[in-house]
């Protein structure tokens, strides 16, 4: 027993010395930081410090919960990540599918490596791309449209009605391709004679698509999807930062924007905190419930 152990301990020892600066660097950067959850409940004072601040307990929540701006930021947050949940998180599925069944090497190597290039631009790159694009004066799509329909230029990132549409679209275009990856890993990783099986018993591509390749995606699906509703009440402050403008701040005001807003530009920073664990609250039990969801639909989930 003693040499089972000393061999044990000679074998995982540096394993453990290895995961030691990830399991630092994740205190320090990611528990450390939750000391600042007490400023939500206090007067924070810059001056005062967090120990010397006023106490004023649920205050700032209560504020924020009668606050007609918080539940337009709320909704207006919600429904776009219900729109990249529609959209964003299915367009890389589709994606995935339909390379997939190309059948020449190059071209599909050649399409795979086009739809990665957008990610590694920074999004002040792709808002300045929307906005030549949808230019009223020298946009692409609206010289198309006065050429070919005669109709008069509009106005896209100013127009309510259509700015939600452009964030969502603008993060497919930029995140299709790089999102696929996993998906594409998966179907690699399919066993071809469950394919040639399928054809001698006499089905299609479509046939085979549906019994073989979508069962061996389902747990990377419910794996990514459980990650997506973890972040439901939160949304990327990039895009919306950088695409927004005053005129579209009812439908495009989120709760990142917000709180950039009365927090770094008001100093309101306990508001802020507050509005931030409120957040983080309903993510957790948004991720816990889905994932229980998870496992009594599919039989799986994030743990």
């Amino acid at each position: 027993m003693k040499t089972r152990t000393k061999n044990r301990i000679r074998k995982t020892v540096p394993l453990y010395v290895l995961l030691a600066p990830a399991m630092v660097a994740l205190f320090l950067f990611n528990y450390m930081p939750m000391y600042g959850i007490i400023i939500a409940f206090q007067d924070y004072s810059v001056f005062k410090g967090v120990l010397g601040s006023d106490w004023v307990g649920w205050k700032h929540f209560s504020y924020f919960l009668h606050d007609r701006m918080f539940w337009v930021v709320m909704k207006n947050t919600l429904i776009i990540n219900f729109y990249d949940l529609l959209f964003g998180f299915t367009s890389p599925i589709v994606f995935a599918l339909l390379v997939s069944e190309l059948y020449q090497k190059k071209f599909k190597k050649l399409v795979q490596t086009i739809s990665y290039l957008p990610h590694f631009l920074s999004w002040v790159v792709v808002s300045g791309i929307m906005y030549q694009i949808l230019s009223p004066t020298d946009g692409l799509f609206n010289k198309m449209l006065v050429g070919l329909f005669h109709i008069e230029p509009i106005h896209f990132m100013m127009q309510e009605s259509t700015f939600r549409s452009i964030l969502v679209i603008a993060d497919i275009w930029k995140g299709v391709g790089w999102s696929a990856i996993l998906y594409f890993a998966v179907i690699v990783g399919i066993d071809k004679t469950l394919y040639e099986a399928a054809w001698i018993d006499g089905a299609g591509r479509v046939r085979q698509l549906i019994h073989i390749t979508l069962p061996h995606l389902v747990p990377m699906i419910v794996l990514l999807l459980l990650l997506r509703l973890s972040s439901m009440f939160g949304i990327g402050f990039e895009r919306v930062f950088l695409l927004q403008n005053a005129m579209v701040y009812e439908v495009s005001d989120v709760i990142s924007t917000y709180i950039y807003r009365i927090g770094l530009v008001k100093s309101q920073y306990s508001l802020t905190t507050a509005i931030g664990l409120t957040q983080s609250v309903l993510g957790f039990l948004l991720l816990v419930s889905s994932n229980r969801a998870a496992k009594k639909t599919v039989g799986m989930g994030l743990y």
